[in-house]
C-alpha cells in the first residue's frame, strides 16, 4: 500500500492534480471538503471552535458563519487557534479512511489533497509540541507531491474562484496574506518527492501527473505493508 500527500500553496492547481490521480486511479481525500464537514453542527469541531471563538462566529441559522470566522483567523491573526482545533480531527479521519482503504485493496495509492503538510509541522513545533500527530504529520505519508506555481498565477486563480464577477483588489490582497502564511514553493519543493509544475498548461500538466503515477503504482505494488499511524 502506498500513502501518498498532495500538496501545494493557495491556487497552485492541487485539486487538478488530485482528479487526475482519481481519473487514473488513485483513491483521493480532499482534507478541505472533510474538515468543512466536521465544523458542521453535531461534530466535536463544531462545539470546540464556537466554545474557543464565542458566539459570534455563528450564523443566524445556528451553523457557521464562515467569513467571520476566517476574519477572526486570518486578521485576528488567530489561525494557529483555529488549526490546532481542526487538524487533529482531519487527520485522524484521514487515517480512519485509509485503514478502510486498504482493507478493500492493499496495493492501492490512497492520496491526501491538503495545502499544508509542511506548515502545520512547522506550527505545531513553533507553539512548543515536539511531538504528537502534528509535529510528524509528514511521517503518515509515504510520499509527498507538491504542485507548484508562480504567486501571481496562484493569485490570479484564487481571485477567479471568489469573485467570478471580475477582478477584485481585495480578494488579491487576500490572496497574498495568506500566500504569506504558507511556505514557499521553493522549500516545499525541497521536501518533495515529487514536484508538479503547473502553469495553467493543462495538457503539459497532465502529462506530469501520468508520468508520477506511474512511478506511485510501481511503489504502491512493490510497498511492503505499513501499519498505519493512530
Amino acid at each position: 500500500m502506498l500513502r501518498v500527500g498532495l500538496t501545494g500553496g493557495l491556487g497552485s492547481g492541487k485539486s487538478t492534480v488530485g482528479e487526475i490521480l482519481r481519473e487514473s486511479g488513485a483513491q483521493v481525500i480532499e482534507a478541505d471538503k472533510l474538515g468543512r464537514r466536521m465544523m458542521e453542527p453535531g461534530h466535536a469541531v463544531f462545539d470546540e471552535i464556537v466554545e474557543v471563538f464565542g458566539p459570534e462566529v455563528l450564523a443566524a441559522d445556528g451553523t457557521l458563519d464562515r467569513a467571520r470566522l476566517a476574519d477572526l483567523a486570518f486578521r485576528g491573526k488567530r489561525l494557529q487557534e483555529l488549526n490546532a482545533i481542526v487538524h487533529p480531527a482531519v487527520i485522524a479521519a484521514q487515517g480512519d479512511w485509509m485503514r478502510q482503504i486498504f482493507a478493500r485493496d492493499p496495493k492501492a495509492v490512497a492520496v491526501v489533497e491538503t495545502a499544508l503538510i509542511f506548515e502545520v509541522e512547522r506550527d505545531a513545533r513553533l507553539r512548543g509540541e515536539s511531538e504528537g500527530v502534528l509535529s510528524y504529520w509528514r511521517r503518515r505519508f509515504d510520499r509527498i507531491i507538491v504542485v507548484v506555481s508562480p504567486d501571481t498565477v496562484k493569485i490570479e486563480r484564487y481571485v477567479a474562484r471568489v469573485s467570478p464577477g471580475g477582478w477584485s483588489e481585495q480578494a488579491a490582497a487576500d490572496a497574498r496574506s495568506r500566500l504569506a502564511l504558507q511556505l514557499s514553493d521553493a522549500v516545499k519543493a525541497s521536501r518533495a518527492d515529487f514536484v508538479i509544475q503547473n502553469n495553467s498548461d493543462l495538457l503539459a500538466l497532465r502529462a506530469q501527473v501520468d508520468a508520477v503515477w506511474k512511478q506511485l503504482v510501481e511503489l504502491g505494488n512493490n510497498s511492503p505493508a505499513t501499519e498505519l499511524l493512530q
